[in-house]
């Protein structure tokens, strides 16, 4: 069983930032993707940003050059460092990681940004 815990949300102003961590435990082996997923009220959950065992990162459009995907291997945990932050981006936001094509969810965090 893997079981990740979320932490670095809460309350900004527009133009603030935030990091997000998320950390992986429990029977690991190997990480292979990691991503995160965020869901406003109202609307479904959508993925926000992915990263590859490889490296490789994927960013949905309304976030691309705003926020910033990373991973540390020696934690297994994966970071979401989010700058200049909208009113549009208030959010729960969820980690999912695959371990030996598994998906497991993070608890979920709350950002929320204030006009």
């Amino acid at each position: 069983q893997v079981q990740l815990v979320e932490s670095g949300g809460g309350l900004v102003q527009a133009g603030g930032s935030l990091r997000l961590s998320c950390a992986a435990s429990g029977s690991i082996f190997s990480i292979n993707a990691m991503a995160w997923y965020r869901q406003a009220p109202g609307k479904q959950r959508e993925l926000v940003a992915g990263i590859t065992s490889g490296g490789k990162t994927y960013y949905a459009d309304p976030v691309k050059g705003r926020f910033t995907i990373s991973r540390d291997n020696a934690e297994n945990t994966v970071y979401l460092q989010v700058n200049s932050l909208k009113p549009e981006d208030t959010a729960v936001y969820y980690c999912n990681v695959e371990v030996q094509l598994r998906h497991y969810w993070g608890q979920g965090t709350q950002v929320t940004v204030s006009a």
